[in-house]
């Protein structure tokens, strides 16, 4: 009967590993990998700038109504700029402060007037020093880039307004006494840009700014002026382009968010 027992506990015991041998091998599966982290906006940020500004300034006057063009001759700027961002969602919107030092932008063509023969060349000069703005920032976040553009103020420092001639004539605003001989002026400023954070902190940014300014009034003392004596130039069509690439370090306000989808 023991014989019997234990025959019939070994054909159990084969049979069942028979049976498990035929049954799949089972593999372990990991965890699917957490969502990647989508990069935020939001934070203060400070940073610099360079790139190059044209100007349009067109003066004409009252006595020999000409027009003093210049030829819009582009000059180097660099500077800084502060601001921040809040982003909703991926919607970002912010403000920021920008100030560029221009290189000098005395670019008046030289025209010869046909009614005074005798004063040569006639060169009308305004120099253009310092631009800078405060500005609405509104963009769209797609992660890592952001896509926006800006409005807001602008303020030009100007200086030099000059009027020379080939025949010896020099007039400068500061020294002879001109009316309206102010330095800075006012307008508004609209732009575009893209900007790309290649870590959590830092950004590199390409921009475009139209700056629309207010025409200045400038008349030169009579008895000072030569032939020019009681005539008041008046600027047109006033405006500032810029293109400029810069960097930003960001502030950031906490550690990138969930993957959005």
């Amino acid at each position: 009967m023991k014989k019997i027992l234990l025959a019939l506990t070994a054909v159990a015991i084969g049979t069942a590993a028979a049976s498990a041998a035929d049954l799949p091998a089972q593999t372990y599966k990991a965890p699917p990998p957490p969502p990647p982290p989508v990069f935020s906006w939001t934070g203060f940020y400070i940073g610099g700038n360079i790139g190059g500004a044209w100007s349009n300034n067109r003066f004409t006057d009252t006595i020999f109504l000409t027009n003093f063009g210049n030829n819009n001759t582009g000059v180097f700027i660099g500077g800084g700029q502060v601001g921040g961002n809040y982003q909703i969602g991926q919607f970002v919107i912010g403000g920021e402060w920008d100030f560029d030092w221009a290189a000098n932008s005395n670019n008046s063509a030289g025209v010869i007037i046909p009614g005074a023969p005798g004063l040569g060349t006639v060169v009308v000069t305004n120099n253009n020093r310092w631009v800078t703005t405060v500005a609405a920032r509104f963009g769209w976040a797609i992660n890592n880039f952001l896509l926006y553009g800006k409005a807001g103020g602008a303020w030009v420092g100007s200086n030099n307004f000059n009027i020379s001639t080939t025949s010896g004539l020099f007039l400068n605003c500061g020294t002879f006494g001109f009316t309206n001989c102010n330095n800075n002026t006012g307008g508004w400023v609209a732009g575009a840009g893209v900007e790309y954070a290649f870590t959590h902190n830092w950004t590199v940014k390409a921009e475009y700014d139209y700056i629309g300014l207010g025409n200045r009034t400038f008349t030169v003392p009579v008895g000072v002026g030569g032939a020019f004596g009681g005539d008041t130039f008046t600027t047109n069509n006033r405006n500032v382009q810029m293109f400029k690439v810069g960097f930003n370090y960001l502030f950031n306000w906490g550690a990138p968010v969930t993957a959005r989808y």
